[in-house]
C-alpha cells in the first residue's frame, strides 16, 4: 500500500507540473496588458523596464523554473489589475473560507440524500421510485445547469421572501446557493450507487444467500449496500474538493464572494497572474481528489492488489 501511494503521489506531482507548465506557457502568450494596471499611460521604455523587473523578458524555461520555485514556497505572485500589488495568497485566503462554508454544507446535504436516492431506486428497480429517480437524474444530466439554477433563484427566493443575491446577514439567502450546489451531486451519488447495488444484487453470492433463506433486508443492507459503497469511496474525495472549491456559475449568480466568482472577475479584468493562480489551485484540487480517491479505495477494500496484475505469473 505504501509503495502504491508513493507511486500515485509521484504521478500526481508529474501531472501537476505538466499542467503548471501548460498554463504558464499559454498565459505568456496573452497580451502583456494583463500585467499592467495603467498600460495606456506608459511609454514603451517604461513598459520594457517593468517587464525586465518582473522577469518577463527572460527565456520561457527560465521563467517557468523560477515560477515553480516560488510556488513551492507558497508564493503565487501579486495581482496586477484586480488589487494591484497585493499578494495573491492574501486575496484568495478569505474567499476560500467562503467557498469552504458553502461547499461543506452542500456536501453534507448531498451525500446522504444521494445515497438514500440510490438505495430507493435499487430496491424498487423498475418501480415508481426507480422511474422518478431516473427522471430526476436525466433532468439534471440533460438540462444545462444555468436553466434550473435561474429557476431556483427566481422562484425559490420569491418563495422564501429574500433577496436574489447573497447577503451574509440574512441566512435565508444561503439556502438557494446551497441547494443549487447540492442538486448535481445528489443525482451523481444516486446514479452511481443504484448502478453498483443493482450489479451487486445480481452476483452469485447474493443468489446463494437468497437460496439459503437469508432475510431480504439482511441481504440488501449487510451485503449489497456495504459492498456497493466501496467503489463510491473513490468518487467522494474528488467530489468533496470540487464542491468545496465552489461552483463558478453559482457563486457568480448569487454574488457570493468566493473562489468561483473571483475567477470570473479576474478573467474579465485580464489579471493574468490571478487567472494563472486560480487555474492552478483548481487543478491541484482535482488532482488531490483523484489521488485521495485511489488511496481511500485501497484502504477500504482489502481485495485490491497493488503489486500484481490480473493474470500475471
Amino acid at each position: 500500500m505504501l509503495r502504491y501511494s508513493i507511486n500515485r503521489l509521484l504521478r500526481s506531482l508529474l501531472t501537476l507540473v505538466i499542467i503548471i507548465a501548460v498554463v504558464f506557457s499559454l498565459l505568456r502568450l496573452m497580451p502583456i496588458e494583463g500585467y499592467f494596471d495603467n498600460y495606456d499611460k506608459l511609454t514603451p521604455t517604461q513598459i520594457n523596464t517593468k517587464l525586465e523587473l518582473m522577469g518577463l523578458n527572460d527565456p520561457l524555461p527560465q521563467q517557468l523554473i523560477r515560477f515553480i520555485g516560488k510556488l513551492v514556497q507558497g508564493d503565487f505572485g501579486e495581482s496586477t489589475r484586480y488589487r494591484v500589488g497585493v499578494p495573491i495568497t492574501e486575496i484568495i485566503a478569505p474567499k476560500i473560507l467562503v467557498s469552504l462554508r458553502f461547499g461543506v454544507i452542500a456536501m453534507i446535504l448531498s451525500l446522504p440524500l444521494g445515497m438514500i436516492l440510490g438505495v430507493l431506486m435499487a430496491r424498487s428497480k423498475g418501480g415508481l421510485a426507480d422511474r422518478l429517480g431516473n427522471a430526476y437524474i436525466v433532468f439534471i444530466q440533460a438540462v444545462p445547469n444555468a436553466v434550473y439554477f435561474l429557476f431556483i433563484q427566481n422562484y425559490g427566493t420569491k418563495l422564501l421572501g429574500c433577496s436574489m443575491l447573497y447577503r451574509p446577514a440574512n441566512i435565508l439567502t444561503t439556502f438557494m446557493p446551497i441547494l443549487s450546489l447540492a442538486l448535481p451531486s445528489i443525482a451523481s451519488y444516486g446514479m452511481w450507487l443504484r448502478r453498483y447495488m443493482v450489479d451487486e444484487a445480481n452476483k452469485d453470492y447474493i443468489k446463494l444467500a437468497r437460496a439459503k433463506g437469508v432475510p431480504n433486508s439482511t441481504i440488501w443492507f449487510r451485503h449489497v449496500f456495504r459492498n456497493s459503497v466501496v467503489p463510491m469511496v473513490q468518487l467522494i474525495p474528488g467530489s468533496l474538493l470540487m464542491t468545496i472549491s465552489g461552483s463558478i456559475y453559482v457563486e457568480s449568480l448569487y454574488s457570493i464572494p468566493g473562489m468561483g466568482g473571483l475567477l470570473v472577475d479576474v478573467i474579465k479584468r485580464q489579471d493574468n497572474n490571478m487567472v494563472q493562480a486560480l487555474v492552478i489551485i483548481y487543478s491541484i484540487m482535482g488532482i488531490m481528489g483523484l489521488l485521495l480517491g485511489d488511496i481511500a479505495m485501497g484502504l477500504v477494500d482489502p481485495r485490491i492488489s497493488f503489486t500484481k496484475k490480473e493474470g500475471s505469473r
